[in-house]
């Protein structure tokens, strides 16, 4: 528990008190909630959520709330302003907020007992692996394991060690290499046309993915290097064949976490047609604000809320419409449909506001006729990669996004992992070895943060 906190006062060290606060409120709080009967239960849980999510309210939405609030009595010609916090976020607030959460609730359901050893609960809150950026854990796959016995196993570890070694090759291989591009757009995005736009909305899909699952892998490698296993959260997210398997594939703790105490508690889909409309669009426009209190992540939940929407109401077409299509054409056109989807979506997730956000989808879908114009006119239509130096980061973003490709598909038809184990120590250990090259000559080293430690 001392390297955690450790770990997490790392940053600002005075916000260990509040990472304390709620979890003094809700260890007694589970005590409580599993001593009491009747409604006192309720109250008790009422309470626990309330002090979390009041948390969350002021240091992460209280000025967002504010600024909104300032202009809608602006609108009125009234001057009374609300003043603001300087506060900075807490890293991985959200993160430690629900798993705390989904701690009383379980209690609260019976499923869980509630902990009376008040380090192993404050351990499951600020476990250090996924403190700041998840997997965001249920207390039945983790409380037990600080209570186990972990011994030194050499194949748990070299197993644990080899996914943190993907994670980083993925976050500063992949995603900070993108990011150069990605970042350049975004910076001065009136200088660039909609070509370029539609090439850095695919590279900031990948850039994000590798990013956050690069993160995933590290915590959950260092977790099993210690002997505890965390669970998987990215299932090679962007072969999905609609945006309800994206979803399932996506930052799974999440997702099943809004499932299991939002949606479900909602009426899930055992309801009538609007209000399973109703009930969806909530849990996404919850999740769009979960991120971060901006309206561009809300638009960017919205988004994904219509989007399972619109393929639930167009169900049936579009069954009667695959019927006559190929099943591996059909599959192709829904992987790549969804891809599209999924990245069109991210444009408001990266951008800066919305305003920044839909001059780049209007100039996709508007500035294909200029485009034109200009290839006609000029010949040149290729803005990225001016120089030479732009150039070789271009080439090496497009050919990481082939490489990790590559990488999955091979996983599909092998058992990757294993045809490494089965080669002789010295094949291994020269792949390991190239691996490490790769990272240190290819890597991109600029202290570039975790795109989730803001969340």
């Amino acid at each position: 528990m001392s390297a955690s906190c450790y770990f997490y006062m790392a940053f600002v060290p005075i916000y260990v008190l509040i990472l304390g606060f709620t979890i003094i409120i809700d260890y007694f709080a589970g005590q409580l909630i599993e001593q009491a009967q009747g409604r006192r239960r309720k109250l008790f849980l009422v309470c626990s959520l309330v002090a979390n999510i009041g948390v969350l309210a002021v240091f992460k939405y209280y000025n967002f709330l504010n600024e909104n609030f300032n202009f809608l009595l602006h609108g009125f010609a009234l001057n009374t302003r609300l003043p603001y916090l300087k506060i900075l976020l807490p890293i991985g607030l959200s993160f430690h907020t629900f798993q705390a959460m989904s701690y009383t609730i379980e209690v609260y359901r019976e499923n869980q007992k509630a902990e009376r050893h008040f380090g192993i609960y404050a351990l499951y809150v600020m476990f250090y692996p996924q403190l700041v950026a998840g997997p965001i854990e249920r207390p039945q796959n983790l409380l037990h394991q600080f209570r186990e016995h972990h011994t030194f196993d050499y194949d748990r570890v070299t197993d644990g060690l080899r996914l943190m070694v993907w994670g980083v090759f993925k976050k500063v291989v992949i995603a900070d290499r993108l990011a150069v591009i990605v970042n350049q757009v975004y910076d001065n995005p009136h200088s660039y046309n909609s070509l370029s736009f539609i090439i850095v909305s695919i590279f900031f899909a990948y850039q994000i993915y590798c990013d956050f699952s690069g993160y995933s892998d590290i915590a959950i490698g260092a977790a099993r290097v210690m002997g505890f296993k965390l669970m998987r959260n990215f299932n090679i997210p962007y072969h999905s064949k609609s945006i309800g398997e994206f979803w399932t594939r996506w930052h799974i703790s999440l997702s099943s976490w809004f499932r299991d105490y939002l949606y479900i508690p909602m009426g899930g889909n055992r309801v009538k047609v609007n209000r399973l409309y109703f009930n969806l669009s909530v849990v996404f426009l919850l999740s769009g604000l979960w991120h971060g209190a901006n309206w561009t992540y809300v638009v960017w939940g919205a988004l994904h809320g219509f989007y399972i929407i619109f393929a639930l109401v167009t169900k049936k077409i579009r069954d009667s419409i695959n019927e006559k299509i190929p099943v591996l054409k059909r599959q192709s056109v829904s992987i790549i449909t969804t891809f599209i989807l999924v990245s069109f979506a991210l444009i408001f997730f990266r951008s800066p506001n919305i305003s920044t956000a839909f001059y780049i989808a209007k100039s996709i879908f508007t500035g294909i006729p200029n485009l034109i114009h200009t290839v006609l006119q000029h010949g040149k239509v290729f803005q990225l990669g001016a120089s030479n130096e732009d150039l070789i980061d271009l080439l090496l973003a497009f050919a990481s996004i082939i490489f990790l490709e590559g990488v999955y598909f091979i996983r599909k038809r092998i058992d990757l992992k294993s045809y490494i184990l089965k080669k002789p120590l010295l094949y291994r250990w020269t792949f390991y070895l190239i691996v490490l090259y790769v990272i240190v000559f290819l890597g991109v080293f600029e202290q570039r943060q975790f795109i989730y430690f803001q969340f």
